[in-house]
C-alpha cells in the first residue's frame, strides 16, 4: 500500500446468506483514505453504507477482498478504529466524565492517559456537565460524549455511523461545528455515514457516492472549497446542485428496502 493512504479497500465483496435467500451487500468496492481525510459516504437506504462502515470496524467481515489499515489487515474490532453510533451507546449509570473515560480503563491504560480526558470535554463543549448522566443531556450533547469516548483512545480513524440522523436541524449543526473543531484540534482521519448531502457537503474533503444495492462506488466528488464553508454560498449551492444530480443517477433504478 502507498504510504500516502491511512486506509485501503481493495475488491470488498459482503453477502448475506439464510437458507432461502441471498442478499449482495457490497461489490467490488475499491477505496483508499489518506491520512487526516474526512470522507463522507452517502446513498439510498440499504446501499451498503452501514456495512461498509462495520467492516472497517472490524464488526463484520467481507466474503473477499481486502481491507488494510497502515497496510495491516483488518481482522476484528480495534481502539485503532473508533466507533460512533446513530444512537451514541452511552452507558446510562455512568456519568459524561466516566463514559468518556471507559476506554481508557477497559483498556488499562485510564491512569496514564486521564489527562486526555479534560482537553477533549473542552473541545466538545462539555465543560460544567462531566458530573451528569446521560438522561440529564440533551441527545445533540449526548451524541458529543460519544464521540469523545470514541476520541479518548487516539484512533487512527474515526467511524461516524449517522451520528446526527436523529438531532433536529439547529443542534445537529451545532454538532457539525463541533465536529469541524476536533479536525483542526487533532487532524483526525473521519469516516460518516449520513443520508444528507449537505451534512456530507459542509463536512468533507470527498463524497463517496453508493450505488443501490448491490452497493457499489458510483463516483467519488472532491469538495474543494476551505472552511468555514457557507452554506448559502454560489460554489456551496452549484457543488450541491451537482451532488443531487449524480446522486439522482446512481439511485435511478427502484429497489426493495432490506435492513442490514
Amino acid at each position: 500500500m502507498s504510504q500516502q493512504f491511512i486506509l485501503e479497500l481493495k475488491g470488498v465483496n459482503r453477502v448475506y446468506k439464510d437458507e432461502q435467500n441471498e442478499t449482495i451487500a457490497l461489490s467490488d468496492v475499491n477505496l483508499q483514505i489518506k491520512k487526516g481525510e474526512f470522507v463522507s459516504i452517502i446513498g439510498s437506504s440499504g446501499c451498503g453504507k452501514t456495512t461498509l462502515l462495520r467492516l472497517i470496524a472490524g464488526l463484520d467481515y467481507p466474503q473477499s477482498g481486502e481491507i488494510k489499515l497502515n497496510g495491516e489487515p483488518i481482522l476484528g474490532p480495534d481502539p485503532k478504529r473508533g466507533y460512533v453510533f446513530q444512537n451514541g451507546g452511552l452507558f446510562e449509570w455512568l456519568t459524561v466524565e466516566k463514559n468518556i473515560a471507559a476506554g481508557l480503563k477497559a483498556r488499562h491504560v485510564y491512569a496514564e492517559k486521564k489527562h486526555l480526558i479534560s482537553p477533549l470535554i473542552k473541545i466538545m463543549g462539555l465543560q460544567g456537565f462531566e458530573k451528569v448522566y446521560p438522561h440529564q443531556i440533551s441527545g445533540g450533547m449526548a451524541q458529543r460524549v460519544a464521540i469523545a469516548r470514541s476520541l479518548i483512545n487516539e484512533p487512527e480513524v474515526l467511524l461516524l455511523d449517522e451520528p446526527m440522523g436523529a438531532l433536529d436541524n439547529f443542534t445537529r449543526a451545532d454538532l457539525q461545528d463541533h465536529i469541524l473543531s476536533i479536525r483542526k484540534e487533532t487532524d483526525a482521519t473521519m469516516i460518516l455515514v449520513t443520508h444528507d448531502v449537505d451534512e456530507a457537503l459542509y463536512l468533507s474533503d470527498r463524497i463517496v457516492i453508493m450505488t443501490p444495492r448491490p452497493g457499489k462506488i458510483s463516483e467519488i466528488i472532491d469538495v474543494k472549497m476551505p472552511h468555514p464553508r457557507k452554506r448559502n454560498g454560489v460554489d456551496y449551492l452549484e457543488l450541491r446542485k451537482k451532488i443531487l444530480e449524480k446522486f439522482h443517477l446512481a439511485s435511478e433504478l427502484p429497489q426493495p428496502e432490506y435492513n442490514i
